[in-house]
């Protein structure tokens, strides 16, 4: 703890996803932390929202992945135990598409290296074991019995108050303008509120982060998508007890989605929807016909027991890199700087580790865990 009253040992700039989990392991280490978020905690306006969010063991984008969701799924149950919050679902999980495609064989491979126990199906023997599906009967698929999904707004509101529980100052509704590096090596960060002043830095401000510093311009892009939920003709297939999360790759694209839950309908979503970078202040946030469209095109093809009345429309953002994997790092001239970035629309499920890793990137400026994919210096 440092003695002076005006001065924090580390400022986290957004309290959502990823910046509640930091702000919770940097209270929990007896850091006096303050965290700032510009809207409500929780809120719609970013990435941490929709109410279900996939988690995987099975990780077809990179093997490197894995040993960093096997720790998310260790502190999620830890915090769910911890505070008796609703936060983490298994209902098991799909990865499906062609045989020769990334999302099964990728999937696969990591399973095959990391000993995660899985199965291997047709898309014809998912149809029939799971009857919401409607996948092509070639289709090879890679069923995880552990997969499951996140309840994002739940996960928020645990980290924050065990951050608070542990010491942290949370404030919401106080936009960051700037951040400055102090004569003794510290961070002066400037809010429409007031002024604070920290030993280190943490931004985890989701889309809003290429603003707040010029490292990350070009390498974590904002992207406008959409989610839909609809009402299935049998709701009873699409409970989480009986239906799979699930990433299917298809000629329309890579989508995903969830089982009913909390709110009516089954969710689901494609990556990059419609290609749409966009300043995250400025873009159309309703929903409109054409994102409607896109989502219930693929559950009538693909899950048509689910193809129902509209029941729900949501907007949110991604924030992609280039190569669409992490920012983990401190910055090149800011070494009291760590970010979190570029999460790239599959970051959610490593929340609970980002938070972590975070924490230590504040701390020391490295990790224990393998981040060594994630780094800036990639990009040069």
């Amino acid at each position: 703890m440092n003695d002076r009253d005006d001065r924090y040992d580390v400022i986290v700039v957004g309290v959502g996803g990823m910046g509640s989990a930091a702000a919770y392991h940097l209270a929990d280490r007896g850091l006096d932390t303050l965290g700032l978020e510009r809207y409500d905690i929780p809120h719609t306006k970013g990435s941490s929202h929709g109410i279900t969010r996939i988690i995987r063991r099975a990780y077809y984008e990179h093997p490197s992945y894995v040993p960093l969701v096997e720790r998310a799924y260790e502190l999620w149950d830890d915090l769910a135990e911890d505070t008796g919050r609703d936060i983490i679902h298994r209902t098991g999980s799909i990865d499906a598409g062609p045989e020769d495609n990334a999302v099964f064989a990728g999937s696969k491979r990591s399973c095959e290296k990391h000993d995660i126990p899985h199965e291997v199906l047709t898309g014809a023997e998912v149809n029939e074991r799971f009857p919401g599906y409607a996948l092509p009967e070639e289709y090879r698929a890679v069923y995880q019995p552990d997969g499951g999904f996140v309840v994002p707004e739940q996960a928020i509101i645990a980290h924050t108050e065990a951050a608070q529980a542990n010491g942290a100052e949370i404030r919401a509704r106080e936009r960051v303008r700037n951040w400055t590096e102090t004569n003794d090596g510290g961070v002066r960060v400037r809010t429409d509120r007031g002024v604070y002043i920290a030993d280190a830095l943490v931004l985890a401000a989701g889309a809003w982060n290429y603003k707040l510093t010029d490292a990350l311009e070009g390498l974590a892009v904002p992207e406008r998508q959409a989610l839909g939920w609809f009402q299935p003709e049998t709701p009873a297939t699409f409970t989480p007890e009986k239906f799979p999360v699930w990433n299917l790759s298809v000629p329309e694209g890579r989508f995903y989605g969830f089982p009913v839950y909390d709110v009516p309908g089954f969710k689901i979503g494609k990556y990059h929807h419609r290609q749409e970078d966009v300043d995250p202040d400025e873009f159309s946030r309703e929903p409109d016909r054409e994102d409607e469209t896109v989502l219930r095109d693929a559950t009538e093809k693909y899950f048509p027991d689910a193809a129902g009345p509209t029941m729900g429309l949501s907007t949110c953002l991604f924030t992609n890199s280039p190569d669409e994997h992490f920012i983990l790092d401190t910055l090149p001239n800011h070494p009291q700087v760590a970010v979190g970035a570029g999460f790239s629309g599959h970051g959610f499920k490593f929340a609970s580790a980002i938070g972590e890793v975070l924490a230590d990137l504040a701390m020391t400026g490295e990790s224990d865990l393998s981040i060594d994919l994630f780094s800036l210096d990639r990009f040069e």
